[in-house]
């Protein structure tokens, strides 16, 4: 048996790692590389192997750097069956066809720009008998009811100009028939997914249906057992289950363990003062009239913040502003959550179930569902709460919502969240806080959002309590809680910083450890 680390070796984002044995290729994740547009799209579109070859595929959980090029695969001949929770696979039938909604709507967009430079840059008669009115005339086309783009004049005008034009990724019809390779399984349920191959999921704590997969290969006598972390979740955290301390998969020998590292070098504030954080910064805004904007994931940190907004209301902690969720996916994903109340923990039940309450819906909740409704939002002055996607900055509504309050001091941007390199996201944290860390002193930093200019006077705020990825200690918790002995540990999906620091602390606990390249094969 072999595995090939092809995505999120040395970095984040793209998780896809292929594991093969002499009859069967078994792939581990699929997910979408982030980050710079021009170098991330690039490398999203070109696959490292044939998706013919793969038998079946293990995703371990749904968040988009995990599962987004899955659409792709299936699009390029994968014929096999996608092995996930089920909460997994349901969380997928929103997130992928969103994912691709976005690589239409960048498409789309590109070429409009394509085709109005080209139109900008033409004399009359350039093209055939094209006229210096035809040309101002095609500028209005590009565009119908004021603002939405025209895609048929566009993509027309593309073929007669001979421009080069940018193809989606893939398209919304593309992940809707993707959609039907998935094959939800509950936790513990061992099912065959090649030949000699098994494999059980365990819980994962990191976001809703995340999963650690155990997987055995027994043939000619001999068995090796591989185990794939995924990401690992924090303990003690509201609404999942913790990690699973006991992996009772088929033997305690595991000949090699492919472990993330997001937060291999850091340590996170303690979970019990997240709740504590969050108040403070929600009556320090209020206080002064403002409103908090929080750019959140879609998936898991939405629902958890409206857990613990929940509570703070509830006990009176905190003045009850209007809450927004700002996010269709969200909206759709909060759903999601609500139908799978098997996986929540022992205090969600207390605290809400068996009470009879809905943990993410309260009087104060507004879920804003229409493009009017967002935008009659982002002008509205009174205090209030925003939970907008994307999570890092890069898309979606939170970009207007930045723009109508990050010049407002009054206002505060919380950040609650993984903020990958290069992301819009990473530089408001970076240079908002070393703008609180200066006193505030001196001309605010300057942000560009939407390709304009915007004085970052807003306060920002960061609380790494909210994050879904369990830190260096919390890692290494699992992995000695376990029960496992562990033969070897790949060290993966971390910044190479990141992966390198816990490779070194593994080998100081005494683990054999290693960080892979791109590329590189290991024998097991």
């Amino acid at each position: 048996m072999h595995i090939t680390f092809y995505g999120a070796v040395r970095e984040v984002t793209g998780s896809m790692h292929l594991l093969s044995t002499d009859e069967d290729r078994i792939l581990l994740d699929c997910g979408l590389v982030q980050g710079r547009r021009k170098e991330s799209a690039e490398k999203n579109r070109v696959l490292p192997f044939d998706p013919q070859i793969l038998t079946n595929m293990i995703l371990s959980h749904a968040h988009i750097d995990h599962s987004g090029r899955i659409p792709l695969l299936v699009k390029k001949g994968f014929g096999g069956r996608i092995y996930c929770t089920r909460a997994t696979a349901d969380a997928c039938g929103f997130l992928l066809p969103d994912s691709a909604h976005i690589q239409e709507s960048d498409a789309e967009y590109l070429n409009y720009k394509t085709v109005r430079g080209a139109l900008s840059r033409m004399r009359p008669g350039e093209y055939g008998n094209t006229s210096k009115r035809e040309l101002q005339d095609v500028r209005k086309l590009l565009k119908k009811n004021g603002h939405k783009l025209d895609v048929d004049v566009i993509n027309e005008y593309i073929q007669r100009f001979h421009l080069k034009g940018v193809e989606p990724l893939y398209t919304t019809f593309d992940a809707e028939q993707a959609l039907k390779a998935f094959e939800g399984i509950p936790y513990r349920n061992p099912v065959t997914i090649g030949s000699g191959v098994t494999c059980k999921l365990f819980e994962a704590g990191h976001i809703l249906g995340s999963a650690v997969a155990m997987i055995r290969y027994e043939a000619n006598g001999k068995s090796r057992t591989v185990c794939f972390s995924g990401d690992i979740g924090r303990y003690d955290k509201p609404i999942l289950r913790d990690p699973s301390n006991h992996l009772d998969g088929f033997a305690k020998d595991v000949d090699l363990m492919i472990m993330e590292s997001t937060y291999g070098n850091r340590d996170h504030e303690p979970v019990i003062d997240l709740r504590p954080r969050l108040k403070k910064v929600l009556n320090e805004t209020f206080e002064q009239g403002g409103s908090v904007l929080i750019p959140s994931f879609a998936y898991g940190r939405t629902q958890e913040l409206l857990y613990v907004i929940h509570e703070l209301y509830a006990d009176g902690e905190v003045p009850a502003m209007p809450v927004y969720v700002d996010s269709p996916l969200a909206i759709n994903i909060t759903k999601v959550f609500g139908e799978h109340p098997e996986v929540y923990d022992k205090e969600t039940h207390e605290t809400f179930l068996q009470q009879g309450k809905n943990p993410f819906a309260f009087k104060q909740v507004k879920f804003t569902s229409s493009v009017e409704a967002s935008m009659a939002l982002m002008r509205e002055e009174s205090p209030h709460i925003v939970i907008s996607a994307s999570g890092m900055c890069e898309a979606g509504r939170i970009l207007h919502h930045l723009r109508y309050k990050i010049h407002d001091p009054k206002n505060t941007i919380l950040i609650v969240g993984y903020m990958a390199n290069h992301t819009l996201g990473r530089r408001i944290l970076e240079q908002g806080t070393a703008y609180e860390a200066s006193g505030r002193s001196g001309e605010p930093p300057i942000v560009k959002i939407l390709n304009k200019e915007y004085p970052l006077k807003a306060r920002v705020v960061k609380i790494g309590g909210f994050s879904a990825h369990g830190d260096r200690n919390e890692m290494l918790r699992f992995l000695k809680q376990s029960d496992l002995n562990i033969k070897r540990i790949a060290v993966v999906h971390g910044e190479e910083d990141q992966s390198l620091a816990f490779c070194q602390r593994l080998k100081d606990e005494g683990y054999d450890a290693m960080v892979p390249r791109v590329g590189e094969t290991l024998a097991i």
